[in-house]
């Protein structure tokens, strides 16, 4: 069980701190969506942005467990990995724009949905882009 958990560990690691960065993104859109009561593409603004710097946190430090020689070479990192983040906002505000605008499908069920499509896609991003050996 160790050896396949080792073997497995990166892709181990992004599940656990995906579906915690899934929890931190979902709280945060229902807060801002039924308790601010921002409209759903509105809301998925400020969800995003907490969502996104847990994230970089949990993936450089216990995902793919990236050192960084400086804070020349950190702030490259962290802009690319903004810059991957922006590319799936804007696939999960279409997303959100299809399903609850045109579709009128209930918010946190688009969202939901839209989060495995970000999730998914991200892992690809950091992976090979922003977090590659």
């Amino acid at each position: 069980m160790k050896a396949l958990f080792l073997k497995y560990r990166e892709q181990i690691s992004y599940l656990f701190f995906g579906g915690c960065t899934f929890v931190v993104s979902m709280v945060s859109f229902w807060f801002f969506n039924s308790v601010c009561k921002l409209t759903g593409t509105v809301a998925n603004i400020p969800s995003t942005i907490i969502a996104v710097l847990f994230a970089y946190i949990v993936n450089k430090l216990f995902v793919f467990e990236k050192k960084t020689s400086g804070s020349g070479e950190l702030l490259k990192e962290f802009i690319s990995f903004i810059g991957g983040r922006v590319v799936t906002f804007f696939l999960e505000e279409a997303i959100l724009y299809v399903g609850i605008d045109l579709l009128h499908v209930e918010d946190l069920w688009v969202k939901f949905i839209a989060q495995f499509l970000v999730i998914l896609s991200n892992y690809f991003i950091s992976k090979f882009i922003v977090f590659k050996k």
